[in-house]
């Protein structure tokens, strides 16, 4: 099936696009950027769906009933361009007649190194280092100077064994690290890991990592009790998404000594940071640059306009989301 140009569709990209995605999108369609370098408000999200066929949506889009409201009958599609989709409303999606996609696989490797970097600026003190080396004081080297914690021997629990989750098992393991995961749905086997029960995991793990997907039942999953069955020692890597993470309970767990420290990529409510966290040399901020490399964030953005492609040509989607 081709598409009459007659009757070219109207495609929405909320944000910038490569090039290479915008391209693909033109084949298919007449194209409107937002041009705006920022998230639209819901009032602008409405007023910028109305009347499109297709819609290209970032993680911090929220696409509910209330925009879809503004939608006409006509819409086809909306691609997220990210892997999570707990920014979009997939039944209420699916009532209105339109298919959801996502990215994944193409930023399990970089988000898998970018876990290794806090993982190790953390356990190291890289980032303080850093920071001290910045403010101009004064510093010498000795044995007991800015001691921080080796990876050899040690454990890493990694809740939800996806496709990040058993790459940085992978990364995890060439640095000596045993591996343990749990996951609430079933995952391929892998050779590497251990399946545990969270608390075991938390109980015995030196390093627990974040890879679950955020839903109902992982929201704040790592609150206080959970961050009190953890050792004293350990550290919390976050690169799935920030409200699987009590923010608050952990900036009290980090001040307090509960856990030794922790590295975050994402927040409960991006770009703000709880006041907490900000404040404390023990854990390194990042922002949200799991995917930030410029090969993936390329591929990204074309697997979205592909799904695009796809669906307007009379096509199956490439990776659809199912409907729960």
């Amino acid at each position: 099936m081709t598409i009459d140009n007659t009757l070219r569709p109207r495609i929405v990209a909320t944000r910038t696009l490569p090039d290479t995605a915008l391209a693909r999108l033109r084949t298919v369609g007449d194209v409107w950027v937002s041009p705006h370098d920022r998230p639209l408000s819901p009032s602008e999200l409405g007023r910028a769906v109305a009347g499109a066929t297709a819609v290209v949506t970032m993680l911090s889009d929220r696409i509910d009933a209330a925009v879809l409201a503004a939608a006409s009958s006509g819409l086809r599609i909306v691609a997220n361009t990210a892997v999570g989709y707990d920014n979009l409303d997939v039944r209420a999606i699916a009532r209105h007649g339109a298919v959801v996609t996502n990215t994944p696989g193409v930023l399990t490797d970089a988000t898998a190194d970018l876990t290794l970097a806090l993982l190790l600026a953390g356990t190291r003190r890289v980032a303080e280092g850093d920071r001290l080396v910045r403010s101009g004081a004064a510093w010498t080297w000795d044995v007991s100077f800015m001691l921080g914690t080796g990876l050899q021997d040690k454990r890493l629990g990694v809740i939800g064994m996806g496709h990040i989750g058993r790459a940085v098992a992978r990364r995890a393991a060439a640095f000596g690290m045993e591996i343990v995961n749990s996951s609430r749905r079933d995952s391929r086997p892998e050779a590497l890991s251990l399946p545990v029960g969270l608390d075991e995991l938390l109980e015995t793990s030196d390093v627990v990592s974040v890879h679950c997907p955020l839903t109902s039942q992982t929201r704040h999953l790592i609150d206080a009790v959970a961050l009190e069955h953890m050792k004293p020692s350990a550290f919390l890597i976050n690169t799935a998404r920030g409200a699987v993470v009590d923010e608050a309970a952990l900036a009290q767990a980090l001040s307090t000594g509960t856990i030794a420290g922790a590295g975050l990529d994402v927040y409960e409510n991006e770009p703000d940071v709880h006041p907490g966290l900000r404040t404390l040399d023990n854990v390194v901020l990042a922002p949200h640059l799991g995917s930030a490399t410029v090969g993936t964030r390329a591929r990204m953005a074309e697997l979205a306009a592909d799904n695009v492609v796809a669906v307007l040509c009379g096509r199956d989607a490439i990776t659809p989301v199912s409907v729960p």
